[in-house]
């Protein structure tokens, strides 16, 4: 049997320095003449970046913080490779010309602007941003279309469901679930690992620390991320990810909590049949099928062993007393109107008081919830105008927490 030879596809990264990122560069690391790295961007940590654009050797790397365009040159004396820096500069290196892939893993709004330049520029997409679809979810799907590029979920939960949908399948999202498909889904559901407070009471959470919250107890992810798993907001924002990704209704999602994280997601049909996708909790797994698919390529992710693992345990997502982000995130998805964008930014901004030590745990829905009543919902016609709704509440959610201060 004569192996076939596949070309080797050129890879743009946006968020290279964050958990994704490193991940998504131990897959392609592993696998050069598969995978080759031609632009690298980064928030900050220039220092990681240097040494990334060393080791693989792009054609261009960008840094958001102007400042340290000049400590990132220094550090990349003698390499031959374009530097840019700013907004501009990641946004560049999102489309750049000789990418064909753009993994879009950088954290929070910011993501926004480089992913749609790389749609726009016709590039694939590899979506960790989960921020994309929560901010602009009908825009983006239609710029996705516009573009007729290839969108492939880099979520650990929106890949599994993807796999149990498409397994084995040409295309990506946009293109193979189609109306009749839809029609046999009775829903999807998400699952949950519960975070590292689950099970915990609204009193046990009152003087939790950002250190016990960032310690979670299955997955290695950013401090964000973390932060959002331990308040089950990180959940909320995947449902909305999901409804846009799939375009079923808000009412076919679920969340189970699944302690174990050995079941990513799964998707339930009308004839009693539930595909779902299973393996250890480790990223590099639905970053290589984004980067491969519809081949798939080694990874070093430990193989299941379900013997070892003996019993997987299954509960309710958790009260919305206790933890009311996840019910937050479904209310804004039911309201709609810019109402994900406000939810989304006043969680940014209430998610970095918390690790800054300007509010408590329990605060973070309480500030979420007060920005999302003062708002006067308004559904956006363009990116420009998500963009000023981010703006605007990110205003409401610093006056809050000014005013919790005076208090």
């Amino acid at each position: 049997m004569v192996e076939r030879l596949l070309p080797v596809k050129n890879i743009s990264l946006l968020g290279s320095t964050g958990s994704i990122g490193v991940n998504t560069l131990d897959v392609v690391a592993a696998h050069p003449d598969r995978f080759r790295m031609v632009a690298l961007a980064a928030g900050r940590n220039y220092r990681l970046l240097a040494q990334q654009a060393k080791q693989f050797r792009p054609e261009v790397v960008a840094i958001w913080d102007e400042s340290l365009k000049e400590p990132l040159l220094d550090a990349l004396e003698g390499l031959d490779v374009e530097v840019l820096c700013g907004k501009e500069g990641v946004i560049e290196s999102g489309r750049w010309p000789s990418a064909q892939q753009t993994i879009s893993a950088i954290v929070g709004a910011a993501g926004l602007a480089p992913t749609l330049a790389a749609i726009r520029a016709g590039k694939e997409i590899g979506l960790a941003n989960k921020e994309c679809l929560v901010m602009a979810g009908d825009l983006f799907m239609e710029e996705i279309a516009r573009a007729g590029v290839t969108l492939i979920p880099v979520d650990s939960e929106h890949s599994a469901i993807f796999q149990s949908l498409f397994n084995g399948q040409v295309g990506s999202v946009q293109t193979t679930l189609t109306p009749s498909h839809k029609k046999e889904i009775r829903h999807l559901t998400l699952t949950a690992s519960g975070g590292p407070f689950r099970g915990w009471k609204r009193t046990q959470l009152q003087s939790v620390t950002p250190a016990q919250a960032l310690a979670h107890p299955n997955w290695s992810m950013g401090r964000k991320i973390s932060i959002d798993s331990a308040t089950m907001m990180n959940k909320g924002l995947e449902v909305i990810e999901a409804y846009y990704l799939f375009g079923v209704a808000a009412d076919k999602i679920q969340v189970v909590v699944h302690p174990e994280s050995i079941i990513h997601s799964m998707a339930s049909y009308h004839d009693g049949s539930v595909m779902a996708q299973l393996g250890a909790p480790d990223m590099r797994t639905p970053i290589a099928v984004a980067l491969a698919w519809p081949e798939r390529v080694l990874t070093e992710v430990p193989p299941l062993d379900l013997v070892e693992i003996g019993k997987l345990h299954f509960f309710s997502a958790p009260d919305e007393q206790d933890f009311p982000c996840l019910s937050l995130a479904f209310r804004a998805l039911a309201k709609g109107g810019g109402l994900p964008a406000v939810l989304n930014a006043a969680n940014e901004v209430a998610v970095e008081a918390f690790l800054e030590g300007e509010i408590s745990f329990l605060a973070i829905p309480c500030l979420i919830e007060w920005v999302m009543e003062k708002f006067t919902p308004r559904k956006p016609s363009t990116i420009e105008e998500i963009m000023k709704i981010d703006g605007e509440a990110r205003i409401l959610a610093t006056s809050w927490i000014l005013q919790q201060r005076k208090e």
